[in-house]
């Protein structure tokens, strides 16, 4: 099923539909404010399948995506000083906080190995709304074969996952074609000490504008 995803009625219209399709194990792909990503309810059964539609490890954890700090915190997530400092700068946005803490309430699949959480508050307004509606994180993997690029809408989409689509494993919400836009920078925030994973849309000069001494 492909759903239109161009409005914040569409996302709200989206809402039913998603938290169903996701409840019962199902993988969802939609639009960020960097990439289409591909993700699922952050439970090992569905982190499973989403690592066999990308062809991916399964060690290899995905990141999620919440609607702010509280949401990270309920799910046991702990925030450093300079996580504050950084999620306060630049939350919603495309800012990858790795966090420790979520033992016993989040799949230890998306523990990577230096211990911590990847997690995401987007700036995209309609998956902000939908993942603030269904009241639960969303994992969250660029939307691709592994080394490929990621597809920039639909089209590609559906061509790379079209058998999970037809079968309805796969849910799309249709965002439009995205532009180039790189995908978002990485900081391991899991110590008191800061450390860039990846510098992707937001560059380190503008992480220490923004958050001075807690930056990386």
């Amino acid at each position: 099923m492909i759903l239109p995803f161009h409005s914040e009625r569409d996302a709200d219209a989206a809402v039913p539909a998603v938290s169903a399709h996701l409840s019962a194990g199902g993988l969802l792909a939609y639009p960020t404010e960097t990439v289409y990503g591909v993700g699922c309810a952050p439970e090992p059964g569905s982190l499973a399948r989403l690592a066999a539609l990308k062809g991916r490890p399964p060690k290899k954890p995905f990141l999620l995506l919440v609607s702010g700090r509280s949401m990270a915190e309920a799910w046991g997530l702990v925030f450093t000083a300079p996580a504050r400092a950084l999620s306060d700068a630049f939350w919603p946005g495309p800012l990858t906080l790795v966090l420790s803490g979520g033992e016993g309430r989040l799949p230890e699949q998306l523990r990577g190995a230096e211990g911590g959480i990847a997690v995401r508050h987007t700036s995209h307004r309609g998956m902000a709304t939908l993942v603030e509606r269904t009241g639960t994180p969303i994992t969250s993997t660029s939307a691709n074969r592994p080394g490929g690029p990621p597809a920039p809408g639909v089209d590609r989409l559906v061509e790379l996952f079209a058998t999970a689509v037809n079968d309805g494993a796969l849910l799309v919400l249709d965002g439009g074609t995205l532009g180039n836009v790189p995908p978002s920078t990485i900081v391991d925030c899991t110590t008191g000490v800061p450390r860039m994973i990846r510098e992707g849309a937001l560059p380190r000069a503008e992480l220490r504008r923004g958050a001075g001494r807690f930056a990386p």
